[in-house]
């Protein structure tokens, strides 16, 4: 009997329908009232009790595989209408038309605000190389802030990974043109994180750099208190705190105000009135060097956020995981801006 629960195993296997009559004639084969199925569960009584466990597991595997068939094919075969009963001119319904995704939308708003003062597009490889990724950018392969990056390297040569940010971008930008360079460089990036309310392993940046003659910090400040408030309102205001970045020196953390609770405190910024949105600082001179570019002539600022972040505190949303789930109900709302 084993014997011919492999038999049918193996009909069940090889099962490819080609129409919704075939697979019900499929189902009451196996599944129905005289199916494969009841006759091998009555005879299962009758078998040997030291050939019972083999057999109950035979049997029980025939049902899964004929089930898992089933839930295949059953709604493949849906019925189309007519070609000769479609009405051609009916109007059609503008309230699915799709729009643009917020991520997009943020990043074009991003790229329009830079452009006005002079940031140009460069773009990169989203399979990157240690040199562009890490070394070039103060990060030899010793150096313990590798660690702040989750990387995905590909596993058949370890120097070859996904990029972690779009500093990369730069760094080519960098060794293939000379000061004054000012560019933006947007795209996506990945990160080895555990998927949360507020981190994603895909993720995008926008990353600016700006190197010439006489650049200074304060040059780097006016700049990002101009794109806080073209993005989040003239009332805006903007805050640096010190903070640590091995290819920037000095290197700060850039938050604005609260927008929200207008910078008296709430939950969103928990209570401190201002909200992170990027981090920046003075390119370093070593980073300079690495490119090819002289930084005793030569100095430049650069600066890097989130897409993502700017979209959540533009647009309110508290899960960063909304953005990538494609849930209709929610990208619906955002056609009346695009």
């Amino acid at each position: 009997m084993i014997e011919k629960v492999k038999i049918l195993l193996n009909e069940v296997e090889i099962f490819h329908p080609n129409s919704k009559v075939e697979v019900e004639s499929f189902r009451l084969k196996y599944l129905g009232k005289k199916g494969e199925m009841n006759e091998l569960f009555k005879i299962l009584k009758d078998i040997p009790s030291q050939n019972k466990k083999e057999f109950g597991q035979k049997i029980n595997l025939l049902k899964k595989n004929i089930q898992l068939k089933i839930d295949l094919y059953k709604d493949s075969f849906i019925a189309l209408k007519s070609a000769e009963n479609i009405d051609t001119s009916r109007p059609i319904f503008l309230d699915s038309i799709g729009s643009k995704h917020p991520i997009s939308m943020i990043k074009d708003q991003i790229i329009d605000i830079f452009n006005r003062i002079g940031f140009t597009i460069s773009e990169g490889p989203e399979i990157e190389d240690d040199w562009h990724n890490f070394s070039a950018l103060n990060l030899p392969i010793e150096h313990p802030a590798r660690d702040m990056q989750d990387t995905f390297f590909i596993q058949t040569d370890p120097d070859i990974l996904l990029r972690t940010h779009t500093s990369s971008v730069q760094v080519r930008h960098m060794e293939n043109n000379t000061p004054p360079i000012r560019t933006l460089s947007p795209g996506r990036v990945y990160r080895n994180e555990a998927i949360s309310a507020r981190a994603h392993c895909i993720f995008h940046q926008v990353e600016g750099l700006f190197i010439d003659e006489n650049v200074s910090f304060a040059d780097l400040k006016q700049c990002l208190l101009y794109f806080a408030k073209e993005m989040f309102g003239e009332k805006t205001k903007i805050r640096l705190r010190p903070s640590y970045f091995p290819f920037t020196e000095p290197s700060a953390e850039v938050d604005v105000s609260c927008n929200i609770c207008n910078s008296n405190g709430c939950n969103v910024c928990k209570n401190t009135g201002y909200l992170e949105i990027l981090g920046c600082g003075m390119v370093d001179p070593n980073v300079l060097e690495n490119c090819g570019i002289n930084s005793k002539k030569y100095a430049g600022y650069a600066f890097g956020m989130g897409i993502e972040r700017i979209a959540m505190l533009k647009y309110g949303v508290k899960d960063l995981r909304l953005f990538y789930e494609n849930d209709q109900r929610f990208l619906q709302q955002f056609n009346q801006l695009s």
